[in-house]
């Protein structure tokens, strides 16, 4: 496997007041197992308890999980033609997870599966979801080094893209070209869908690309990544190709500034709220507080939403290992919008920014 699983296991020992956990497919499935599993209709959960990793797992999927016997799972199988109740059953009255409190994470596990526990006879539940994402926030060396080979990678395609957009282009063709050239500088994924946002079109933090053209003079957004073993890049740049207005390039400035302020605070020990002030604080004097309408960062990791939230208000210190972005922006309707995001991971005394592609507004001297 690429990364220990043995070790992450061994992470959920402190989780207090719970004797098993439970976990569904998705990130938090990868992360202490290192298998994917597709989220479907029939249940496939990993348990640890008492040390041990166990499956309740569907016939078809044992295949899956027989590649990996280095993970010493106990199997609790069961078939479309039986049913899963019987395995539920079989998991519950082996481990004894009847007897204790068993760990779920609230926002993953769906309702269907909680009750087949509840029928099986588990009676205690406590939501763990954010000891989970604790647990996640802090990147090893080797997750760092995932994040940088994308970063690499998405930053190579983005140089390429940009020396062949051209106006007329549509959003929806840089971002497709922009895909292709992702896959092939040996990106193994994507990390989402690329939002490609031209023009008032940028005034929209969340846009996707449509069919309207790129005209010179005006923004032109983009934020996309790569994903490398698992990880991901996320990256934003705004661009003007020809020249812009003296509001658009003060705009951009203002951003900028807010995007430095911003990594220049964050350091270990120092709150989550305080690196979002740092940002909001330089767009508010700039006189375009009203326009910054999100937070100024998120984790990256596994998903790419994920902990620390750099976020106004929120009280959690940042972790030498964290890797978030900073991604202050301002949207202006009808006219359009700026973000500068770049990935950084926190240090002993303050962040390596990591990502490296220039800053600049215009692209024509």
């Amino acid at each position: 496997m690429l990364f220990d699983t043995v070790a992450r296991q061994a992470k959920l020992i402190g989780i207090k007041d719970v004797d098993a956990v439970v976990l569904v497919p998705g990130a938090n499935m990868v992360y202490f197992t290192g298998l994917h599993f597709h989220l479907s209709e029939r249940p496939t959960l990993a348990i640890w308890a008492d040390g041990q990793l166990s499956f309740i797992i569907p016939e078809l999927e044992i295949p899956k999980l027989a590649q990996h016997p280095e993970l010493e799972a106990r199997v609790f199988a069961w078939s479309d033609t039986t049913g899963f109740a019987s395995a539920f059953e079989a998991a519950v009255r082996e481990l004894k997870l009847d007897s204790g409190v068993v760990g779920v994470d609230g926002q993953t596990m769906r309702v269907f599966e909680q009750m087949a526990f509840q029928s099986a006879g588990v009676t205690r539940f406590q939501n763990i979801g954010r000891a989970l994402l604790d647990i996640r926030a802090i990147k090893t060396p080797r997750e760092i080094e995932a994040i940088r080979e994308a970063i690499q990678i998405s930053e190579q395609a983005l140089r390429t893209l940009i020396g062949r957009v051209t106006p007329g282009m549509t959003e929806r063709e840089i971002a497709a070209a922009l895909s292709r050239l992702l896959a092939e500088g040996g990106s193994q994924d994507e990390a989402f869908t690329a939002l490609v946002q031209t023009g008032p079109n940028s005034a929209l933090p969340h846009g996707f690309a449509g069919d309207r053209p790129l005209e010179r003079d005006e923004f032109l957004l983009i934020d996309f990544g790569g994903k490398m073993r698992g990880y991901p890049a996320d990256i934003t740049r705004t661009f003007c190709i020809g020249t812009p207005t003296e509001q658009m390039q003060a705009i951009f400035n203002a951003v900028l500034e807010a995007n430095q302020a911003a990594a220049a605070v964050a350091a270990p020990g120092v709150a989550c709220g305080d690196v979002d002030r740092a940002a909001r604080e330089v767009i508010e004097k700039a006189g375009f507080g009203q326009y910054f309408i999100h937070r100024t960062g998120h984790g990256l990791g596994l998903e790419g939403h994920e902990l620390p939230q750099i976020a106004s208000g929120v009280e959690a210190v940042l972790e030498p290992g964290m890797v978030f972005t900073i991604e202050p922006g301002i949207y202006v309707p009808g006219l359009g919008g700026v973000r500068i995001e770049d990935n950084v991971v926190v240090t002993d005394n303050g962040v390596e920014v990591l990502t490296s592609y220039p800053r600049r507004l215009s692209l024509e001297a």
